[in-house]
């Protein structure tokens, strides 16, 4: 009876062990798609987690940390321009209305209606060479706590790293990882950000559809650190503080749509390109659709 009552015992342990291996290899596997390291996964519906989306008019705030002038690298001043010119003209285009179809539990709508609130510059590398959350979340209190930036309820904080700026902690250069945007308490209030890193230090992740072509702009920084913007962005209006949309595998819409570009067309110097805004071609992910079948979609029309 003893014996009995010990192997019953042993074999609810390995029983025990068994459950408990296979609950944490399936969470390390969400994890893993969460963060964008298995593959692309679009069979699951968008799913909807009961927080807010980013609805109404969103200004959008551009920081540029390290060094962002010609002197430290051959063509920063045209990536910096590049990248206001997107800013300025992204907002209220139809690619943006896709994410008119993520909705909050009041019928709210994700929106499409973004102004660009303007750039500063942070050259003091006040917070080093490899940048972590903290450090970027700091790096938007310094603007805003310095009045350079306001502390705007409505804002999406941007900040851009210079090509001496490493960010591993972040995904920035991590293979399969998609473009770091999350939120936090800033200044004394929740903003949602983004991160984005210089696409030079590692071009076979952080611009992989230029490889070695021309690109829209001619210049790889400025175009490249355009599509990962676009994709964050896509992310940020629709899950701005991770309780938003995202599906079973913690996919968002734009990582759903990740290396997908759809019918493209071809720029005077010869670049591929599918989104031409005001006097500039870019070339941008497509994004989820959130409707009955859901897709990867150019233009929401």
């Amino acid at each position: 009876m003893k014996r009995n009552t010990s192997l019953q015992f042993r074999i609810a342990l390995i029983a025990l062990s068994f459950v408990l291996w296979v609950g944490t290899a399936s969470a390390q596997n969400s994890l893993d798609a969460q963060r964008g390291t298995g593959p692309v996964r679009t069979e699951s519906k968008m799913l909807y987690h009961d927080g807010p989306v980013l609805a109404n008019i969103q200004n959008v705030y551009f920081i540029f940390y390290g060094c962002w002038t010609d002197a430290c690298r051959s063509g920063n001043t045209t990536a910096v321009q590049i990248l206001n010119d997107y800013g300025a003209t992204i907002g209220n285009s139809d690619y943006m209305g896709i994410n008119n179809t993520y909705t909050d539990k009041f019928g709210h709508s994700a929106t499409k209606t973004i102004f660009f609130g303007g750039e500063v510059f942070d050259g003091s590398y006040s917070h080093g060479f490899d940048l972590t959350k903290s450090d970027i979340e700091a790096i938007i209190a310094d603007q805003i706590l310095n009045r350079l930036l306001p502390q705007d309820s409505q804002g999406i904080y941007v900040v851009f790293a210079a090509d001496n700026i490493a960010a591993t902690s972040v995904g920035f250069c991590v293979e399969g990882a998609p473009p770091f945007h999350s939120s936090n308490i800033i200044a004394g209030g929740q903003l949602p950000y983004i991160f984005i890193g210089y696409p030079s230090r590692c071009p076979a992740i952080a611009g992989p559809q230029f490889g070695n072509q021309a690109t829209p702009n001619d210049n790889f920084a400025g175009d490249a650190i355009v599509t990962n913007l676009t994709h964050a962005l896509n992310g940020v209006l629709t899950n701005p503080f991770g309780n938003g949309w995202y599906d079973r595998y913690g996919l968002e819409n734009a990582d759903k749509c990740t290396g997908n570009f759809g019918t493209t067309y071809t720029t005077p110097n010869g670049a591929r390109a599918n989104l031409r805004l005001h006097q500039r071609d870019y070339l941008v992910e497509q994004n989820w659709v959130n409707n009955r079948k859901g897709s990867c979609i150019q233009f929401p029309y």
